[in-house]
C-alpha cells in the first residue's frame, strides 16, 4: 500500500501520508477549476438575460450551474472523507496498518448519504448567482422566477388601470402645470441613486455588495475604508445612512455584477438619447 514504510503487510510500522496529501492538494486545485468554470456560467446566463435571449438558453446556464453546484459539493466531501481518514489514523494509531480506502469510502458515502437540495443555499458561487440573475432581471423588467417584475413596470400597469376620467383629468392637470412624466421621472431617479456610492457619492464603476447587510460601495472606497479602520485598531461601520452593521470585512464583500451591468446599461441608454 503506498505510504507505508513496514514490509510486512499486518505491521502497523510507519505511514507516511505525504502522497496523500500531495493528491488533496490536486483536488483543491480541481475545486478552483470549478469555481472559475461557475463564474463563466453565471456571466453567461447574466449576458444571456441582458440580450433578452430566449429562456431556454438561460435555463441552461441554470443547469450547468447546479451541476458545477453538485461536482463541487462530491469533491468538498471526498476531501473531507480523506482528511478525517487520515487524522483517525494518526490519532488511534492501529496495531496493524488498516484499509484506507475503505475508511475513504465509508465516510464519503456517509456524506453523500446526507445531500439534499438545501445544500446549494451554501455554495456561495450558487447563491449569488440566483441573486445576480433576480436583479438583473428586475433591472431589465424581465419577469423573475416568482413571477416578479420591475417597479417601474408595476407602476405602469397600476397608472394604466386607473379609471378614465382619473387619468384624464391627471393628464390635463400635468400638461398645465408641466409636470407630465414626473412619477416615471422620479423612478429613474431613484434606480440612479442605488448607482451612487454611500462613501464617494459618486456613480460606481465597480461595485460590491456587502453580503450581511446587503448595501453595495465602490470597490477601491470600501477597501481604503477597511484597510485604514484596521490600521487604526477599529473596525469599519457601513457607511450607508442608517445601516446598523458595525464591522464590514474584506470577506464579506463580493462582486455585484447585476448592479455593473444596471449601471453600464443606464450610461449607454443615456448617451444614446443625447446624441
Amino acid at each position: 500500500m503506498p505510504g507505508r514504510s513496514s514490509s510486512n503487510s499486518g505491521s502497523t510500522g510507519f505511514i507516511s501520508f505525504s502522497g496523500v496529501e500531495s493528491a488533496l492538494s490536486s483536488l483543491k486545485n480541481f475545486q478552483n477549476c470549478i469555481s472559475t468554470g461557475m463564474d463563466t456560467a453565471s456571466s453567461v446566463a447574466l449576458d444571456l438575460v441582458e440580450t433578452q435571449t430566449e429562456v431556454s438558453s438561460e435555463y441552461s446556464m441554470d443547469k450547468a450551474m447546479v451541476e458545477f453546484a453538485m461536482m463541487d459539493r462530491e469533491l468538498n466531501h471526498y476531501v473531507k472523507a480523506v482528511q478525517s481518514t487520515i487524522n483517525h489514523v494518526k490519532e488511534e494509531r492501529p496495531e496493524n496498518i488498516p484499509d484506507l480506502k475503505l475508511l475513504v469510502e465509508k465516510k464519503f458515502l456517509a456524506l453523500q448519504n446526507k445531500n439534499s437540495d438545501a445544500d446549494f443555499q451554501n455554495n456561495e458561487k450558487f447563491v449569488q448567482f440566483k441573486q445576480q440573475l433576480k436583479e438583473l432581471k428586475k433591472q431589465s423588467g424581465k419577469p423573475t422566477e416568482d413571477g416578479g417584475r420591475s417597479q417601474f413596470a408595476k407602476i405602469k400597469d397600476k397608472d394604466a388601470s386607473r379609471a378614465g376620467s382619473e387619468r384624464d383629468g391627471l393628464q390635463a392637470d400635468r400638461e398645465a402645470d408641466g409636470t407630465e412624466g414626473l412619477d416615471e421621472d422620479m423612478i429613474v431617479t431613484q434606480s440612479q441613486t442605488n448607482f451612487i456610492c454611500p462613501i464617494t457619492q459618486l456613480e460606481m464603476k465597480k461595485p460590491v455588495k456587502n453580503k450581511v447587510c446587503g448595501h453595495t460601495y465602490e470597490e477601491e472606497a470600501i477597501v481604503r475604508m477597511i484597510e485604514s479602520k484596521h490600521r487604526r485598531k477599529k473596525k469599519a461601520c457601513c457607511p450607508k445612512i442608517g445601516c446598523s452593521h458595525t464591522d464590514v470585512r474584506m470577506c464579506d464583500l463580493i462582486q455585484d455584477e447585476a448592479l455593473r451591468r444596471a449601471i453600464e446599461s443606464h450610461n449607454k441608454k443615456r448617451q444614446r438619447q443625447s446624441e
